[in-house]
């Protein structure tokens, strides 16, 4: 009886000396707030010029000319976006994407406008049209840019406020544009020169609440028409959509507002429109199969901690990671954008 008194007297001292689950939540909570304040320090210690390649190059549009002209001139020139100089004022005064054109498509196609008429009708012509202004190109309120003085942490900040998706960088004393740089960009360079001895990632994406999971996700279906998904990521601020099997909800495919063949294969305006009809499935069978593009289907699981998707970015650059399960049904989203916002509130 004595001995069996001791062995449970042992036992209740050895559970005393467990960490509580409260005293190991605080730890993971000082742990993350640390891997957040160390990455701030970084964003804070590297300005926007750090970012840009040795060598590059940049299209600038006066807003004088045809925009029809200009979104081919993007295409030609493999460019996503450009910032818009108004001659008559010197001074930058937005910024076009290959997106916008395609919503001013999507706009025409609505209202049964003439779409030929943006062979000749200008930038300005466009930006200033009240209507389309108003519900096609909201975004378009001013040019915001970044110079040399500007750090990371205030161009993710930028982005963030502005909800935009290229941030400009200019040289102040000419106002030369020498690159427009993105959340992508930033990560990368994250990644690459971020350097910390402590491990401070190791809690899961899901945990960490980064990225979009199960009812806020929008999905659609192979058999859905791209003027569909193109209206369902306008309404929902979205530059990409995962494509589901109906049937069994795994993800086939992904859809990106950057995927503009279905516009390069157009013969004209008119012809562009006319492919706003064609399913999502024929689009996807038309995409580039290079998976070393950033718009590439690339997955994770839920259990992927932080530190395994900040080495998974090393090796593929990648705007976004579709979330799935042990089916490789999608359950969720997680950006280039989602990653760094997580560390822009670095006291949570």
């Amino acid at each position: 009886m004595e001995a069996h008194q001791q062995s449970q007297s042992s036992l209740q001292g050895a559970a005393d000396d467990l960490p509580s689950a409260a005293m190991l939540q605080n730890e993971r909570e000082v742990v993350r707030r640390a891997g957040r304040q160390a990455i701030s320090a970084f964003l804070d210690g590297h300005n926007c010029f750090s970012v840009l390649r040795a060598s590059g190059k940049v299209v600038v549009f006066d807003t004088r000319i045809p925009i029809q002209l200009a979104f081919y001139a993007l295409v030609e020139h493999d460019m996503q976006a450009a910032p818009l100089w108004d001659p008559s004022i010197c001074q930058f005064v937005g910024l076009l994407t290959v997106t916008d054109f395609i919503d001013i498509l999507r706009h025409y196609r609505s209202t049964k406008a003439d779409v030929s008429t943006l062979a000749t009708r200008s930038i300005a012509d466009i930006l200033n049209d009240p209507i389309i202004k108003e519900s096609v190109l909201p975004r378009h309120e001013g040019f915001n840019g970044a110079d040399s003085s500007t750090t990371l942490k205030q161009a993710c900040r930028l982005l963030h406020g502005h909800n935009l998706d290229f941030l400009p960088i200019l040289m102040p004393e000419d106002m030369r544009v020498l690159a427009c740089i993105t959340y992508t960009n930033i990560l990368e360079h994250l990644v690459t020169h971020f350097r910390e001895q402590r491990r401070l990632f190791d809690d899961t994406i899901h945990d960490l609440r980064i990225g979009t999971y199960h009812g806020d996700l929008i999905k659609v279906a192979p058999q859905q028409s791209l003027a569909e998904a193109l209206e369902l990521m306008h309404q929902h601020r979205l530059s990409a959509l995962p494509v589901v099997d109906k049937g069994t909800d795994k993800i086939v495919g992904v859809y990106s507002r950057s995927d503009i063949t279905f516009l390069t294969r157009a013969t004209d305006a008119e012809d562009a429109v006319a492919n706003l009809d064609m399913t999502l499935s024929d689009v996807l069978s038309q995409q580039r199969t290079d998976v070393t593009t950033p718009d590439a289907l690339h997955t994770c699981k839920m259990g992927d901690t932080l530190q395994s998707i900040f080495e998974y970015f090393a090796q593929i650059r990648f705007n976004r990671l579709f979330v799935t399960d042990a089916e490789e049904r999608v359950v969720g989203v997680v950006s280039a954008r989602d990653l760094v916002a997580y560390f822009l509130n670095e006291n949570n």
